[in-house]
Order: structure tokens, then C-alpha cells, then sequence
């Protein structure tokens, strides 16, 4: 007597948004694959995955740029913006979706801190978003554009360590430069800076 076979088991999160959705994830990793394991490209998504934590990257980017702009009233702005925006993302967005993730602690070559939220969208990326977006309105005659590198490197980051499905990525980008430009347009109504 045969035993049938049992489908394969996916990854947890798939099957929630839809084929499509499964289908871009499952691309995505694949491609992210034939990266994992470089030493140089695991260190620098290792090191943008973990500085993006608690929006530490853009944190630092900010008062470091406040020594070339000498505008400390933006570095005020955009911690209290990204507070903001960490609190509609973690406290809103993921309580509607509750995706679970793809691993509970990343890749087991990259581990990463384990996040408390569920996995979409990505945090990370939604915050790399917001702050390249608001950085990059401030500093547009100063090569602005340029925010969006390591803003790309971040959110690409988590599903590159597996914490993240790519399509959280994607949401996260979305949702962040949304409210990025929702802050800019208030920024530019509402308040002293510019």
C-alpha cells in the first residue's frame, strides 16, 4: 500500500496575499540565493539589516548631516517623524495583515534580531522609505537622490537575511514613501522647515 504524498509545506506568510504574491516571493529569494553566502554582499545586507534597526541608520544619517547643514531643528523633525511612522507601520499597518514570516530568525548563515511584529510590510524598508523621501526633499539641491542607496540597501536587506518576504519589502516601500510624502507635504504647509 502506497502512502500519497504530502504537498511540500510552504514557508509561513505564503499562501496569505495570494499566487501572484507567492510566485514574486519565491522568485526573489531565488535570485537573493545566488547571493547568499558572498562574503562582501552578506556583510553589507548583515550590517544595513542590523544599523536598521530602530531606524538607527537614519538616526545617525541625521545628526551626521546636521554638522554639513547646521539645521538641528531637522534632526528633530525627522526622529519625531519616524517615530511617528514606526507607530502607524508596527501599531497599524501590521495588525491588519499579521503576516507571519517567512523564518522566526532569519537565515541561519545571517542571523538577525528577532523582531516582536509580523512581517508585513517590512518596517525596515518602510522607514528607509520615509526618511530617504523626507532627506531627499530637504537636500535636493545637494544631490538628494542619493538618500535612496542605502535607503534600497535596507529594505532589500531583509529579505536578503530572510526575515522578510520579498512582497513585505515591497509594502514597506510603498507605505514609507507615502507617509514620506504625506510628511513632506506637511512639512512644507505646516511647519518652519524646509
Amino acid at each position: 500500500m502506497t502512502v500519497p504524498s504530502q504537498p511540500p509545506v510552504p514557508p509561513p506568510g505564503q499562501a496569505q496575499l495570494g499566487p501572484l504574491v507567492d510566485r514574486f516571493d519565491a522568485a526573489a529569494d531565488r535570485a537573493l540565493e545566488h547571493l547568499r553566502g558572498r562574503p562582501a554582499v552578506d556583510r553589507i545586507f548583515l550590517l544595513a539589516s542590523e544599523y536598521g534597526d530602530f531606524s538607527a541608520i537614519w538616526h545617525g544619517a541625521s545628526l551626521i548631516r546636521c554638522l554639513v547643514t547646521r539645521r538641528p531643528d531637522q534632526v528633530v523633525v525627522l526622529a519625531v517623524a519616524l517615530g511617528a511612522e514606526s507607530l502607524i507601520v508596527n501599531q497599524g499597518v501590521k495588525k491588519v495583515f499579521r503576516r507571519p514570516r517567512p523564518t522566526v530568525a532569519g537565515d541561519a548563515r545571517l542571523p538577525v534580531r528577532r523582531p516582536s511584529t509580523s512581517s508585513f510590510p517590512s518596517g525596515h524598508a518602510s522607514a528607509a522609505a520615509f526618511a530617504a523621501t523626507v532627506l531627499s526633499h530637504w537636500d535636493r539641491h545637494r544631490a538628494g537622490s542619493l538618500w535612496y542607496v542605502p535607503a534600497v540597501v535596507v529594505a532589500v536587506s531583509r529579505a536578503h537575511v530572510r526575515i522578510h518576504h520579498a512582497s513585505d519589502v515591497v509594502g514597506g516601500i510603498i507605505v514609507g514613501r507615502a507617509l514620506g510624502l504625506v510628511a513632506r507635504r506637511a512639512l512644507r504647509r505646516w511647519g518652519p522647515v524646509h
